[in-house]
């Protein structure tokens, strides 16, 4: 009789424990996902920042080229020569970058990454190609502006970066045209 009389005592003991374990459990797991979470925006804000930056270094590159091609809008002329070695570089390294980029960007990003990548394609085709007019210059440069906005717009919803990104530049640039007046 006594081991009847202390059962409901031993029931609500394991039902008790059985109850702790499970809410410990889930708190757990709940802790470790979101830190799991965290430390994966972490790396996709490194990895589409070291893409962006890749990216932009290529472009800077081929502005530069085309400067010695006589582009106004661009300054620190650099020769083809000197240039074309420097770019295939930027090239190899971007390439390596986008890898990272596939592994871990969203589709939206992806597709928006390639667009930027082959505006910037683009303008190497055309200092490449050599003297090329200057609408065909600042309308190349405007959609690789507008591609590279449209990546920050999908990395920035992908990091969960709230607001609007930040507004896009002018090309050419504005102060050309005030200097002009």
């Amino acid at each position: 009789m006594e081991l009847l009389d202390q059962l409901p005592a031993l029931i609500g003991v394991v039902v008790g424990s059985l109850g702790s374990y499970a809410a410990q459990s889930l708190t757990e797991r709940r802790t470790w996902k979101r830190q799991r979470e965290e430390r994966w925006d972490e790396k996709r804000f490194e990895i589409y920042s070291g893409y962006a930056h890749a990216l932009k270094a290529q472009l800077r590159l081929a502005q530069r080229i085309g400067a010695a091609l006589g582009f106004a809008d661009v300054t620190d002329p650099l020769p083809a020569a000197e240039g074309l070695p420097l770019l295939a570089d930027a090239e190899s390294h971007r390439a390596t970058q986008w890898e990272a980029v596939l592994l871990v960007g969203d589709a939206a990003t992806i597709a928006a990454a390639r667009r930027w990548h082959e505006t910037i394609w683009t303008i190497e085709l055309l200092i490449r190609e050599g003297p090329v007019d200057a609408e065909k210059w600042t309308r190349v440069h405007r959609m690789a502006s507008a591609a590279r906005d449209a990546f920050y717009e999908s990395a920035r919803r992908d990091l969960g970066i709230h607001g609007a990104p930040p507004p896009s530049g002018q090309w050419p640039r504005q102060w050309r045209a005030e200097l002009s007046e």
